[in-house]
């Protein structure tokens, strides 16, 4: 079982969207992937203890293990890469929440290169291919992105990465991924 990057881009899809009612079919409508390519993201997700199953197609991710894994282990299993400047959206530090917390100069921010951002920035790659459309759909799964491109990205003990943490364990709480 190896996770992939499109596992990651459901699971917070889920977490940014707890009271909706999703089916892989949905889910996979919502970020451009199939329902069976949801399905085996759920699976190799509950294999790897970051979602857990109630059967019969209904599972729930696992908030505190996916915190963990977000801090200490995405950054090496999912790096990272900057490149040229390019227009794109904004990530990391340029994009809300962080954005509100670290100023940047203009042209500074992160982007992830896409035809319809508004920004220019070094190019980031994405977690996933399709993570620039999800975010631009879904404000809450943009701030999650975004956070975890901050942690993915950011140097090993900056603020960037501090309040990427702290803001990323408020948004993962219980509470909000039941």
């Amino acid at each position: 079982m190896e996770l992939k990057p499109q596992d990651l881009l459901v699971l917070l899809k889920r977490i940014a969207n707890p009271d909706q009612s999703w089916t892989y079919s949905t889910l996979g409508n919502a970020l451009g992937l199939s329902a069976s390519q949801v399905h085996r993201s759920v699976q190799r997700a509950t294999e790897a203890g970051l979602a857990v199953s109630k059967g019969r197609g209904d599972w729930q991710v696992v908030p505190e293990a996916l915190l963990e894994f977000a801090v200490h282990g995405v950054r090496y299993a999912f790096p990272a890469k900057t490149g040229a400047i390019r227009r794109g959206v904004p990530t990391a530090f340029g994009a809300p929440p962080l954005s509100a917390l670290i100023s940047a100069a203009p042209g500074e921010a992160p982007v992830w290169p896409h035809a319809e951002g508004q920004a220019r920035g070094p190019s980031l790659n994405p977690l996933h291919r399709y993570v620039p459309e999800a975010a631009l759909a879904d404000r809450a799964l943009y701030e999650l992105l975004a956070l975890l491109d901050a942690l993915r990205a950011g140097r090993s003990r900056s603020r960037e990465r501090t309040l990427a943490q702290k803001l990323l364990s408020e948004r993962l709480r219980p509470s909000r991924a039941a």
